[in-house]
C-alpha cells in the first residue's frame, strides 16, 4: 500500500512539473504576444477598410472591375508621355547650335507629347474621378482614402491647365530666340565702304547679305517660334538687328549734315555742299542698303506673308536713317528764300525722281505709309518753292532797280550772277528738271504749261537785268565813272552770252548790239578821261632861245606840274574803280597807254633836260616813261574777296547790288 501511495506521489510530482513547465510556457507565449495584439490592433482599420469591398454588395463588386479597366489604359499611357517629355529634357536644354535640325525635331516632339497631355490627360483625370465616386456611392472603399484620392485628382485637374512640362517648352522657345538673334549678329556684317565710294557710282545692287545656308536656319527657326505665337518677338530681334548693320553700314559716309537745323542751313556754301552729298548718299543708301534689305526681309519672311515682310523692312527702313533723309530733304525747303535755293531744289527733285522707281517698289506697300507721305510732303514742298522762286524771280530783279549802282563801276552781282543763272536754268542739267517742276505745279492748278513759258519768262528776266543797268548807267553824277560803268556791263553781257543757251536765244543782234555799245562807250571814257591828259603837255612856246632858255624851263615846269596834278587826281580817283573782265581791262589799259604814255615820252625826251638839271626837277620829271606805263597798266584790277555767301551783308553795302534777296517780298516765306 505504500507503494502505491509513493508511486502515486511521483505522478503527482511528474504532473506538477509538468504544470509549471506548461504555465512558463504559455507565460512567455503570452508575453511575446502582447506586441504583436498591439500591432493587430493598429492594422484593424486598413484591414477592415481591405475587406469592406468583401462585405459590398455582389453587384457592386463586379460592376467596380469595369470601371478600373476603363480608367487603367488612359492613365498607364498619359503616364508614359509623361516620362517621354521627362526623357526629353536634356536635349532641349542643350545648345541648339551644333544641330539646329535635330534640336527643332526633339522641340516637334516635345510640342507633339504636350498636345497628346492636352487632349487625354483630361480624360484620364475623368476617369479616375468616375472610380472615385462610383467607389464612394457603393461604400466599397474607404473615405479617408477616398478624400486623399479626391484632392490628388483636385491637384492633377488643375496642373492641366499650367505647364505639363514644368516651363521645358518655354525654356527651349527661348534659346531659339537666342539662337535666332545670334544668327542674325553674326552674319551681319556692315557693308565695308567709304564716302569717297558713295560718289563713285552706284547702278549695281547688293546682293543679299546672308548667305543661303543662314537663311534656311533662319526660316527653320521662325517657323518653330510662329507656330507658338512669337512672331512679334522675332521681328523686333530680326528689325533690332538689320536697322543697327544698316546704321553702322552708313556712319562711314559721315551723314551728321542730316541733323543740321534750318537757322544753321542758310548758308549758300553749306548748300552747296551738302545737297551734292545728300543726293549720293541717299542714291548709295537706296540702291545698296535698303534693296539689299528689301531682299532679305522677302527670303526670310516670304512664307508668312507679304504685310510680315513688309512691315518688318518698313521698320528697319525707319530706324536706320530713310526719314532722316527725307527731314533734311525738307530743312532745305523750309530755310531762306533766294534764287541759288531754286537750284538746290531741283537738285533735291532731281534725285527723288531718279530714284522714284526704287522708292515706289520699296516703300510703296502699306506698312510703309510713313515713309509715303513724308516723300510726298518733301516733293510737294520742292515743286512749291522752286516754282514760287522762279515766278518771283523777275519781280525780285526788278525791285533792285532802285538801289545805287557800286560806286567803283564793277559789274554788279546782280548782272553777273542773273546771266550766270539763266543760263544754268536753261542748260541740259537744269531745263528738263525745272519744266517738269513748272508742268506739275502747273497740272496741281489745273493750268497748262508750254516750254515757250519758261523761255519767255527768262528772257524777261534778262530784259529786266538790261533796263537796271540802263538805270544805273544814268545813276552816277560822274559821267565818266557812268561810261566806264556801262562799258564794263555791256562787254559782260556779250562774252558770258555769245555761245551759251542764252545767247541763242536773244540771238546775235542783240549780242552785237552790246558789243556796240561797248565799243561806243569805250571811246566815249578813253576820250573825256584820258585823252585829255596829254593836251597838258603843249609844245606851244618852246622853241628853244625863241624866248631863252630859261623862259622854256618855265613852260615847261609849268605844263609838267599841270600833267602831274591831272594825272595824279585821274589815277587817284580810278585806282578803286574794277574792270573784271582781264581782256577788256588789258585792252583799255593798252588804249590809255598808247594815248599817254607816247606823248609823254616824246615831251620828257624833247624837253626833260631843261628840268632835270633843276634842283627841285623831282616836282616836275615826277615820272619815268617806265613808271608811268607800269602805272596805267595795273589800273582796275580786281580786289582780292573772300568767297562767302551770296547774300553777303559786306557785297550788298559796298555794290548796293547783290543775289535778290527774295525775303523781300510780302509773299516770301522767312
Amino acid at each position: 500500500m505504500e507503494g502505491s501511495r509513493m508511486e502515486n506521489l511521483v505522478r503527482a510530482e511528474k504532473s506538477l512539473r509538468l504544470s509549471l513547465e506548461k504555465s512558463k510556457s504559455v507565460g512567455l507565449a503570452l508575453e511575446r504576444a502582447g506586441p504583436r495584439l498591439a500591432e493587430i490592433r493598429q492594422r484593424l482599420p486598413s484591414l477592415g477598410s481591405a475587406v469592406r469591398p468583401i462585405r459590398a454588395e455582389r453587384d457592386a463588386l463586379v460592376a467596380v472591375g469595369g470601371h478600373i479597366n476603363r480608367a487603367v489604359g488612359p492613365a498607364a499611357a498619359v503616364l508614359k508621355v509623361f516620362d517621354a517629355v521627362h526623357g526629353l529634357e536634356k536635349s532641349l536644354l542643350s545648345d541648339p547650335r551644333s544641330d539646329i535640325a535635330g534640336y527643332l525635331s526633339v522641340l516637334k516632339r516635345l510640342q507633339e507629347a504636350l498636345r497628346f497631355l492636352g487632349d487625354n490627360c483630361g480624360l484620364a483625370i475623368q476617369w479616375l474621378e468616375d472610380i472615385v465616386e462610383y467607389l464612394e456611392d457603393n461604400s466599397v472603399a474607404d473615405q479617408v482614402y477616398l478624400a486623399n484620392l479626391k484632392k490628388e485628382l483636385k491637384n492633377l485637374r488643375e496642373s492641366q491647365h499650367g505647364e505639363l512640362d514644368g516651363g521645358l517648352l518655354d525654356a527651349a522657345l527661348r534659346k531659339l530666340e537666342d539662337e535666332f538673334r545670334l544668327l542674325l549678329t553674326e552674319n551681319s556684317v556692315p557693308l565695308p565702304m567709304s564716302a569717297a565710294a558713295a560718289g563713285d557710282g552706284v547702278a549695281c545692287i547688293a546682293p543679299s547679305p546672308l548667305p543661303v545656308s543662314i537663311v534656311q536656319k533662319l526660316q527653320a527657326i521662325l517657323g518653330r517660334l510662329i507656330a507658338n505665337d512669337r512672331l512679334d518677338r522675332c521681328v523686333g530681334i530680326y528689325v533690332e538687328v538689320r536697322s543697327s548693320n544698316v546704321r553702322a553700314s552708313l556712319q562711314a559716309l559721315n551723314l551728321d549734315y542730316l541733323e543740321i537745323s534750318v537757322s544753321e542751313f542758310n548758308d549758300v556754301q553749306s548748300i552747296e555742299g551738302y545737297i551734292a552729298q545728300w543726293g549720293k548718299h541717299l542714291e548709295f543708301a537706296v540702291k545698296h542698303l535698303f534693296e539689299a534689305e528689301y531682299k532679305l526681309c522677302n527670303d526670310v519672311f516670304e512664307r508668312i506673308g507679304l504685310d510680315v515682310w513688309m512691315g518688318c523692312f518698313s521698320k528697319i527702313a525707319a530706324q536706320a536713317g530713310i526719314l532722316a533723309f527725307l527731314q533734311f530733304g525738307k530743312t532745305v525747303t523750309e530755310s531762306k528764300k533766294d534764287p541759288i535755293k531754286l537750284l538746290k531744289l531741283l537738285d533735291i527733285f532731281a534725285s527723288l525722281s531718279k530714284l522714284r522707281l526704287d522708292f515706289n517698289r520699296l516703300f510703296g506697300g502699306g506698312p510703309c505709309v510713313e515713309i509715303q507721305n513724308l516723300t510726298r510732303d518733301l516733293i510737294k514742298r520742292v515743286i512749291d518753292g522752286a516754282a514760287e522762286i522762279f515766278w518771283e524771280l523777275f519781280v525780285q530783279v526788278e525791285l533792285q532797280r532802285p538801289n545805287p549802282p557800286p560806286v567803283d563801276g564793277n559789274v554788279p552781282r546782280l548782272v553777273s550772277f542773273i546771266t550766270d543763272y539763266c543760263n544754268k536754268l536753261l542748260g541740259d542739267d537744269y531745263k528738263p528738271i525745272l519744266t517738269q517742276v513748272l508742268i506739275i505745279h502747273r497740272s496741281w492748278k489745273r493750268q497748262s504749261f508750254q516750254e515757250k513759258l519758261l523761255v519767255t519768262e527768262i528772257l524777261n528776266i534778262v530784259k529786266a537785268v538790261e533796263q537796271n543797268v540802263e538805270t544805273w548807267i544814268k545813276a552816277y553824277d560822274d559821267p565818266i565813272l557812268s561810261h566806264f560803268f556801262a562799258m564794263n556791263n555791256h562787254w559782260h553781257l556779250c562774252k558770258h552770252l555769245k555761245g551759251t543757251k542764252l545767247g541763242e536765244l536773244l540771238g546775235d543782234s542783240w549780242l552785237r548790239e552790246h558789243e556796240q555799245y561797248k565799243e561806243y562807250y569805250s571811246t566815249i571814257f578813253l576820250r573825256d578821261s584820258w585823252g585829255k591828259l596829254p593836251g597838258h603837255l603843249s609844245r606851244e612856246g618852246l622853241i628853244l632861245f625863241s624866248g631863252g632858255r630859261a623862259t622854256a624851263r618855265d613852260l615847261v615846269k609849268k605844263r609838267l606840274k599841270k600833267f602831274n596834278e591831272v594825272f595824279d587826281e585821274m589815277y587817284t580817283k580810278q585806282s578803286s574803280w574794277i574792270m573784271p573782265e582781264r581782256d577788256l581791262r588789258e585792252k583799255t589799259c593798252q588804249l590809255i597807254v598808247q594815248a599817254v604814255v607816247p606823248v609823254y615820252r616824246s615831251y620828257m625826251q624833247n624837253y626833260g633836260p631843261l628840268v632835270e638839271q633843276d634842283a627841285s626837277s623831282t616836282k616836275y620829271a615826277k615820272y619815268t616813261v617806265q613808271k608811268l606805263e607800269e602805272m596805267l597798266l595795273c589800273l582796275y584790277r580786281p580786289r582780292p574777296v573772300r568767297h562767302g555767301s551770296l547774300r553777303s551783308p559786306t557785297f550788298s553795302a559796298k555794290y548796293g547790288n547783290g543775289v535778290p534777296d527774295l525775303r523781300r517780298t510780302a509773299s516770301a516765306v522767312v
